[in-house]
């Protein structure tokens, strides 16, 4: 079943405009079917908004078996997975591979962390019972980025699910099938009808479902003007909770790193990895002058000529697929042509590929000389360099920034570390490995205009639920002491 909406364990024809996905590889359709308009969203919630009861009132090891099938099936369709998210937004297979195992393994991880993080808390309080629980919100949206089309969806729905909320989705327009394909292995594994739903459309679609009565909550991942946009829209809804994971204008600093081979490839694997299409790449390298700086840019721009850039069937395989369409490869190469203008200079040219506008070679630009730089996340293969005067320097300039998703410290020295960790403004932060690595066993979230303070990843139970307090007695009695003022 292709090109249609699922609503109440239903697949059903959209009623919005018709539009389409396009392989940035092939160039050829991978999905076509119609938007959901604002009727259609309405009929999703109050599937949902129906099936809640139940779902929230079943045991959790219920809930639990049923997202332990999901894992199963997806385990079981790896390989065609894979393949649809390579084939619909680019990436490499090997990655599209790491992806796909995320999504399995995200229900262990996510059961783990609402059983230490949102479990009952009971403790005797002058007789009574203090107790905390958790209690689901209630219909949540969800709205998926297209740079992940599977894990990053998946990583808001399972812990929602598993808490007792039931969900509308909508994935990215740019990747709808991958979307339908992951919520048709939900519906193998059983899940009652109305606990999830998807929808398919772009902005009109996630305004409707984002502003709409019936819903409680919104866990997005995306842009972060797509971020504030939201934050904005519900505004004047206090009552609807919004877990924001936006962009990053990432920096990495490589100061006294003996390993120079070593830490040219952590900078490669942070700088270029899903095409430079993920929101913890490295955007900004900082260079202390001296320091065999100058040894380890020649190694990088070394091993940045030996990356091999292709598409996603090609053998041997590539690190480098192409962005998601040809309009963002054509934008990434008129952000380089700026950044040129301004007075940067080319160390590593990115560069269209194989007459594929969306297949790019990765670009090393030395921005230095830029007398004013944009606070700008360019989403694709391209890497600015600023060399500093000295470690503080690099610092201050790391911290110039309205975001504040990810950042990276290429060292041998604890002490600068040290240094790093306290005073660096960011959700995420390495020491010696790629700024792209995050842990399902962590927090994952950033601060400025990165994130909203609702860390996902291993954190993602506390936005899924929130505590309820209870004073409780078996019975009504009265106190030894009775207040001020009252006489029996």
């Amino acid at each position: 079943m292709t090109g249609q909406l699922f609503i109440d364990n239903q697949w059903q024809t959209g009623q919005g405009e018709p539009f389409q996905s396009v392989s940035p590889a092939t160039k050829t359709q991978v999905w076509h079917g119609n938007a959901a308009d604002s009727n259609d969203v309405k009929t999703a919630l109050l599937a949902a908004r129906a099936a809640f009861s139940a779902w929230s009132e079943m045991d959790l090891e219920q809930r639990i078996q049923v997202a332990r099938k999901f894992a199963t099936i997806v385990q079981e369709n790896a390989n065609e997975f894979a393949n649809m998210i390579s084939l619909e937004m680019g990436k490499p297979l090997w990655e599209s591979r790491t992806e796909v195992a995320a999504v399995a393994g995200k229900v262990q991880l996510a059961v783990d962390s609402l059983k230490s993080r949102r479990d009952t808390v009971t403790s005797e309080m002058g007789g009574y019972r203090a107790v905390t629980r958790y209690k689901p919100h209630g219909v949540l949206g969800i709205l998926g980025p297209f740079n992940l089309p599977a894990h990053l969806p998946n990583g808001h729905l399972i812990p929602a699910i598993l808490a007792g909320n039931t969900i509308v989705l909508k994935p990215s327009e740019l990747t709808p099938r991958v979307g339908e394909m992951m919520v048709g292995y939900w519906e193998l594994a059983g899940i009652p009808a109305g606990v999830i739903n998807l929808v398919q459309g772009g902005r009109e679609t996630g305004i409707a479902l984002a502003t709409d009565c019936e819903i409680d909550g919104v866990l997005f991942t995306g842009s972060s003007r797509a971020g504030i946009a939201l934050n904005q829209a519900l505004a004047a809804t206090p009552n609807k909770m919004i877990a924001l994971e936006m962009g990053g204008n990432n920096p990495l600093v490589v100061h006294k790193s003996q390993n120079l081979e070593a830490a040219a490839y952590h900078t490669v694997l942070s700088a270029y990895i899903t095409s430079g299409q993920r929101c913890t790449c490295a955007r900004r390298l900082y260079l202390v002058k001296g320091s065999r700086a100058s040894e380890f840019m020649d190694c990088l721009v070394e091993m940045i000529g030996r990356i091999r850039v292709g598409f996603p069937e090609d053998q041997p395989e590539p690190f480098i697929g192409p962005v998601v369409n040809q309009e963002t490869g054509r934008r990434m190469l008129v952000a380089q042509e700026k950044m040129l203008a301004a007075g940067g200079r080319i160390l590593c040219r990115m560069e269209e590929q194989q007459g594929c506008a969306a297949l790019l070679s990765p670009g090393l630009i030395d921005v230095t000389d830029v007398a004013s730089l944009d606070d700008e996340e360019w989403f694709g293969p391209l890497l600015q360099v600023v060399s500093v005067d000295s470690f503080d320097d690099a610092i201050v300039h790391c911290n110039q920034t309205k975001y504040g998703l990810a950042a990276g410290l290429i060292s041998d020295n604890p002490e600068l570390y040290a240094e790093f960790i306290r005073k660096i403004r960011a959700g995420v932060v390495n020491w010696n490995r790629q700024t792209t690595g995050a842990s399902g066993k962590l927090p994952f979230g950033g601060c400025g205009l990165s994130g909203n303070h609702r860390p996902g990843g291993y954190f993602a139970a506390d936005y899924c639920s929130f505590p309820m307090a209870s004073l409780e007695s078996e019975q009504a009695v009265l106190p030894e002491n009775l207040a001020t003022g009252i006489d029996l």
